[in-house]
């Protein structure tokens, strides 16, 4: 946790300091070692928020992209007399959450439930064969414009955990990478996200490339959410028209195999007399 309440203000932990958690209310105490981001932990073992998971270096680099009045606020839904800790929380009431250990579908879509409006950073440096796995996908993807692609059988290159979110969902497979790693193929683009919107078209997803810093501009100016749903909007339409062209091919095709039946009926009628 990066910041806790001191006074009623919220403050990063330094040595000896003392606070309370802004989410539960409970005690917490400064952990300033060398060894991780200084962070804020409670002084007991606590369920103060089931969504909470242990800060890397991963998180706290994302967090510190966005301002800090957004990073780690508290979203309380009054009806359901819950409420948990958002990575980031922007002006425009809009969550960014930052992904780095395993979740399960089923909390995904709680967590998407809850927050309504989200988009997801996900951390795919954490199991090594993922982003070979996405090399060898991202070969047969087709560019429907430029930066944009149609990629069939997503399930074979992709974190399949992720693949039915109900929202767009950001892989960064470069992670906590040093300069020192940046020469080598497998990290020739470090600043390059990878966007998987919320829209299959059969079996086949799209996805997007985005720079890093391109992605974190367009949240912090607000763009993000109108692009991405115009975006969205488009690729509907795109699935749509696709639809009703296939239905049109097999109305027709129903159609000429009728009349074929009724031509041979006719003519078997025929030859009886």
């Amino acid at each position: 946790m990066k910041f806790a309440l001191i006074d009623n203000n919220r403050v990063e932990a330094e040595p000896k300091l003392q606070g309370l958690c802004p989410n539960c209310a409970q005690p917490v105490i400064a952990k300033c070692g060398s060894k991780k981001n200084w962070h804020w932990a409670h002084r007991n073992i606590s369920s103060c928020d089931s969504w909470w998971e242990p800060e890397s270096e991963w998180h706290r680099n994302w967090k510190n992209k966005f301002p800090l009045e957004w990073q780690e606020k508290v979203c309380f839904d009054e009806y359901a007399d819950e409420k948990h800790i958002a990575d980031v929380f922007t002006d425009q009431n809009f969550v960014v959450e930052f992904q780095h250990s395993h979740i399960d579908p089923k909390e995904r879509g709680k967590r998407e439930a809850f927050y309504k409006n989200i988009v997801w950073v996900v951390d795919c440096s954490r199991l090594k064969r993922d982003y070979p796995r996405f090399l060898k996908g991202k070969k047969e993807f087709i560019e429907i414009k430029k930066g944009i692609f149609k990629l069939d059988l997503p399930e074979e290159y992709l974190p399949t955990s992720w693949l039915n979110s109900n929202f767009p969902v950001i892989f960064d497979f470069m992670g906590c990478i040093d300069s020192t790693t940046l020469n080598t193929p497998l990290l020739s683009k470090p600043t390059t996200l990878y966007c998987l919107f919320p829209i299959n078209i059969g079996r086949s997803c799209i996805v997007a490339e985005i720079p890093r810093n391109a992605f974190v501009n367009s949240v912090i100016s607000g763009k993000w959410l109108a692009r991405s749903d115009r975006f969205i909007s488009e690729i509907i339409q795109v699935k749509n028209e696709r639809q009703a062209q296939i239905d049109r091919i097999q109305k027709h095709n129903s159609s000429m195999l009728l009349q074929k039946r009724l031509g041979n009926v006719v003519t078997n009628n025929r030859r009886r007399f």
